[in-house]
């Protein structure tokens, strides 16, 4: 019996759905245009190139305009950190790149995935199927009862109660 019809997943009371989920090709050209690093700070090169970096890399299309807010605050960071480098600033800056999908963990958790070539990114999404047993000998034949002898009773002394 083939089973009951199922719902039509409109209905479905809980859908599981994944709001952030998104793959992010790297290979377009459909760059946004790097806004610049505020004027009047002498910005640390490396500092530079992390923020061209940043505006290239294919999450910069997920970027909201509100966001380059936030990416103003931690190009400070960055540029502190690498004038005068320090555990704390490296914490922190650790902390607020998390929302901008910076670093592979990063894009795992916001479940962004960069499609750097289609044909290597097709070829991780193919399941592995798992080995097939039909022609081999199933191992647990191969096992067979053993029944232990019974233990031979135990004396019991006598106790007297006089």
């Amino acid at each position: 019996m083939p089973g009951p019809v199922p719902k039509d997943p409109k209905i479905r009371q809980r859908r599981n759905r994944v709001t952030t989920q998104s793959t992010l090709d790297a290979a377009s050209d459909g760059r946004r245009r790097r806004p610049s690093l505020p004027a009047g700070i002498d910005w640390h090169p490396m500092t530079v190139a992390w923020w061209r970096d940043v505006w290239r890399s294919p999450m910069a299309k997920e970027f909201l305009e509100a966001d380059k807010h936030a990416l103003f605050r931690l190009a400070i960071l960055i540029d502190r950190f690498w004038l005068e480098p320090s555990k704390e600033l490296g914490a922190e800056i650790r902390l607020e790149q998390q929302a901008f999908g910076l670093t592979p963990i990063d894009r795992r958790r916001l479940q962004w995935s960069v499609d750097n070539d289609r044909e290597i990114s097709d070829n991780r999404r193919v399941a592995v199927a798992p080995p097939s047993y039909k022609d081999e000998v199933d191992p647990r034949n191969l096992l067979k009862w053993v029944v232990a002898p019974e233990p031979e009773p135990v004396p019991v002394p006598e106790v007297n109660k006089e």
